[in-house]
Parts: structure tokens; sequence; C-alpha cells
């Protein structure tokens, strides 16, 4: 049985070449060395958008809170040329020149949903497809007064978005459902936090505990 080989470098990239680059975005032929020295080629994408130190954009999980109804995450159903069909993800959108990721959250909630919500926290930058691209994002967590005058009527500026309520509680549930009834792709990110809510919800005595 032959030895793994051994690790003798700091992988690192030696240089970037554009492929080819439209309006949003670029493919590039990243040449770099890999942990045992060798020299590999990688075909890459990259948004031509992406605003000195700053993610590429952001992701919102809004919670609607209302007086006598259930916490709500407010969730957008919309065509992606890409997927070929419908797809239920979070708000988001690309962070503006200038912008924190506070400021175009609550931005693209607002022109996505017609929403205006609070910042409640916000994530680290964080990598979308690293085998892919070289996209980042940073989540960003909103509460909405569901009981504000302007959030009883909201108007969105986006005219083929759909704007969906899911219970917090029922989230898996209402996915899964929304799978079996229509052609859509899911989010990821979005199954996983149902995901989440579902062991939080159900089954919080479920959860191992790793021994010290």
């Amino acid at each position: 049985m032959s030895s793994p080989p051994k690790l003798t470098t700091i992988p690192n990239v030696v240089k970037e070449e554009v492929i080819a680059s439209g309006k949003w975005l670029k493919l590039e032929k990243t040449t770099y060395v890999d942990p045992v020295g060798n020299t590999r080629t990688w075909e890459t994408t990259k948004r031509t958008t992406r605003q000195a130190n700053a993610a590429d954009g952001v992701g919102i999980i809004a919670l609607l809170k209302r007086t006598l109804h259930k916490d709500c995450v407010v969730m957008v159903k919309q065509f992606r040329p890409p997927i070929g069909c419908c797809t239920l993800e979070f708000p988001a959108g690309l962070i503006d020149e200038g912008e924190s990721a506070e400021i175009a959250a609550l931005r693209e909630l607002k022109e996505e949903t017609g929403y205006k919500g609070e910042v409640v926290g916000v994530t680290p930058v964080t990598c979308l497809d690293p085998g892919l691209s070289n996209c980042t994002t940073q989540i960003v967590m909103v509460n909405i007064n569901g009981d504000d005058l302007e959030n009883t009527n909201p108007t969105q500026q986006l005219e083929f978005v759909e704007v969906l309520l899911l219970p917090l509680d029922e989230f898996q549930r209402e996915i899964d459902d929304l799978m079996k009834k229509e052609k859509i792709v899911v989010d990821s990110k979005v199954y996983i936090y149902g995901m989440g809510m579902s062991q939080a919800f159900f089954k919080p005595n479920e959860l191992r505990v790793l021994k010290q």
C-alpha cells in the first residue's frame, strides 16, 4: 500500500488570467501550486462588481413579527435563468459602492419585499461556492415590526419577485410542501436553515452534545 504524498508546500495562487468577461461576471484561468508542490490550473468565475474590502453581496433572514400571528420568515420566489425555473431564496443582493452590509440589506429588503426592518445581527464574510467562484456574502438578520403602518401593506419595487411568508415553526414543512406542488429549486442556504429550525423546534433533545 503506497503512502500518501508528503505535504511540503503551502498552497498559493501564482497568477490569474482573464479568459472571458461580461458586464457582471468574468471567467479566469487560475494557476496555483498544490500542497505537494505541483503547479495546476483551475477555471474560476468572479463578479466584476466587487467593491474594495467588502463582500460581493448580502443575504437577508428577515423575521416578520405581528401581534396574534406566528413569526414568519420573509422569502422571495423568482425565475432564475441559469436554473431554468423558479427558486425559493432569502431576499438578497449586491453591495453597492460605499454601502455597509447592513445598509445594503435594508435597501434590498425594501426593494424586493416592500418591508422596512431593523438589523439585529450580521455574519462575517462567508464564501458561496468556492469550487466555482470567489463570490462572498454576509448574512444579515433583520426583524420586521409587522404592526407598523408602513409594514401592514408593503409595496415592492421589483415586478417579477413574489413574496412568501413562511411560519418559522413550520418552515421546513412549508418548503417541502411547496417543492411537491411546484417545479421550484430551493437555495441550499434556505434548506439548511429550515433543517436547523426543525431541529431547534421539534428535536432539541436529540441534538448530540460532544463530550469534552
